[in-house]
């Protein structure tokens, strides 16, 4: 039987090069985004080019109503998850704690925390109802240490950290494997969204050493994916090179 998995957070980025990897591996897919149109073109892409099936959700995670109508009412056979990666996630702002902008704020802890357990809640029951599972979480290398004016964003991707060794120790019982991926230092559109739209401000981010690419996170996935059933990768840290801790990075220019 084909398996599934779900991809939140498809339409660009590590979501996106996730569901390349996943799709070439035979797994159909359900990918989910706020952009109704590029999450349609991705998936009309994925099905082209890897002959698989896909099932394309466009809601907000952040929106618990829309979250438990979409994932919730799932049609045969897409209710039948194998395996869940838990993706969408952004960073909006950088700013020190006392100019802090509440709507970044909010954004944030909306997206990245509650959205994350509204997802995760309905997926695992389903899990749950099958027998087993496997759940990915899209940490962060903010997640284990914290940088000038992160603030939020640092702090929410530190509840990320916890959550995933929280759901290890409450889903190991119903053979659910859960993992977490942080990557340091990667260039996809995070931070056009930080810096919102400023692409001068988001390019030079990543100007004097070669950053971490959407596939290289998506490469680590599926490591995890492949590994045998009795074998749980919990957590992985991923850095470019250049990169020695969260705010060290090694520039030439």
């Amino acid at each position: 039987m084909t398996k599934i998995a779900l991809i939140t957070g498809a339409t660009s980025g590590i979501g996106e090069a996730t569901a390349h990897l996943l799709a070439k591996e035979g797994y159909n897919l359900i990918i989910t985004g706020r952009r109704t149109a590029t999450l349609t073109s991705v998936a009309t892409k994925l099905e082209k080019n890897h002959g698989i099936k896909v099932l394309p959700l466009s809601f907000d995670v952040r929106e618990l109503n829309q979250v438990e109508h979409y994932l919730g009412n799932l049609p045969e056979p897409w209710n039948k998850i194998d395996l869940l990666v838990n993706n969408a996630g952004l960073a909006v702002g950088l700013s020190p704690i006392n100019q802090g902008t509440i709507d970044d704020w909010e954004r944030m802890i909306d997206t990245n925390i509650k959205g994350l357990l509204y997802v995760s809640k309905i997926v695992s029951n389903i899990m749950i109802n099958r027998g087993g599972g496997q759940i990915i979480n899209i940490g962060s290398i903010a997640g284990k240490a914290v940088y000038p004016n992160g603030n939020v964003y640092c702090a929410s991707k530190h509840a990320v950290d916890a959550l995933s060794r929280g759901m290890m120790m409450d889903l190991h019982a119903h053979n659910i494997r859960v993992s977490q991926v942080c990557p340091g230092a990667a260039e996809t559109e995070f931070s056009q969204v930080r810096f919102k739209g400023d692409t001068e401000k988001a390019a030079n981010v990543y100007k004097g050493f070669t950053p971490l690419t959407a596939k290289d996170i998506a490469e680590v996935i599926i490591f995890i994916v492949k590994a045998p059933p009795h074998v749980n990768i919990c957590d992985v840290t991923v850095m470019p090179t250049a990169q020695a801790s969260v705010s060290i990075i090694h520039k030439t220019i």
